[in-house]
C-alpha cells in the first residue's frame, strides 16, 4: 500500500513542485497542497513511460563533464566560425564509431553530446547499439575525431555509469 503513495520519480516530483511554486502567484497553503499533488499525480500516471532509473556509479563525476561539454562547445563554436571565414574548404566525413558503452542513456548522452558541439552531428545508431554514425564538418583523419571522442566523452561516461 505505502509503494502507491511514494514518489517513483523524486526529482521530477521536486521539478514539478517548484515549478508550480514559481508559476503560481506568491506561495500560500492552497498553492504548496496543489504543488504536492501534482508532484505526486504527474509521476504517478507517467510512471509505465519511464525507463529504469539510470545506473550512475559515479554521479559526482557528472558536473566535470558538463564543463568539460560546455568548453568544447564554445571552442567548437569558434572553430566553426573560423572555418566558415577562412577560404580554404572543409573536409567532411562521415565516420563509423564503435560504441564501447551499453547503458542506454550514456549513449544518449554520448549522441546529445556530440551533437551538441559544433561541427559534429549523430547521425546514426545501429539496430545493436555497437556502432554510432557521425558526420564531421572538418577532419584530417576518421581516427582522430574517434580518438577525441572516446578520450574526452565516452571514457568519462564508462566511468560514471560502470
Amino acid at each position: 500500500m505505502f509503494d502507491r503513495l511514494s514518489f517513483p520519480q523524486p526529482w521530477l516530483s521536486f521539478v514539478l513542485f517548484l515549478s508550480w511554486q514559481i508559476l503560481s502567484d506568491g506561495v500560500s497553503g492552497g498553492s504548496i497542497v496543489l504543488g504536492i499533488i501534482l508532484a505526486w499525480g504527474v509521476p504517478q500516471l507517467t510512471h509505465g513511460f519511464w525507463p529504469e532509473r539510470p545506473a550512475f556509479v559515479k554521479a559526482w563525476r557528472m558536473p566535470a563533464y558538463l564543463l568539460r561539454v560546455l568548453v568544447d562547445i564554445v571552442v567548437a563554436s569558434f572553430s566553426v566560425a573560423w572555418l566558415i571565414i577562412n577560404p580554404r574548404q572543409p573536409r567532411p566525413a562521415f565516420i563509423t564509431y564503435p560504441l564501447s558503452l551499453e547503458h542506454p542513456l550514456a549513449i544518449s548522452i554520448l549522441a546529445s553530446t556530440i551533437s551538441l558541439t559544433p561541427g559534429t552531428v549523430s547521425a546514426d545508431i545501429s539496430d545493436d547499439n555497437k556502432i554510432l554514425l557521425i558526420h564531421a564538418l572538418n577532419t584530417a583523419s576518421d581516427q582522430e575525431v574517434i580518438d577525441a571522442i572516446f578520450n574526452r566523452y565516452e571514457k568519462p561516461l564508462m566511468e560514471m555509469f560502470g
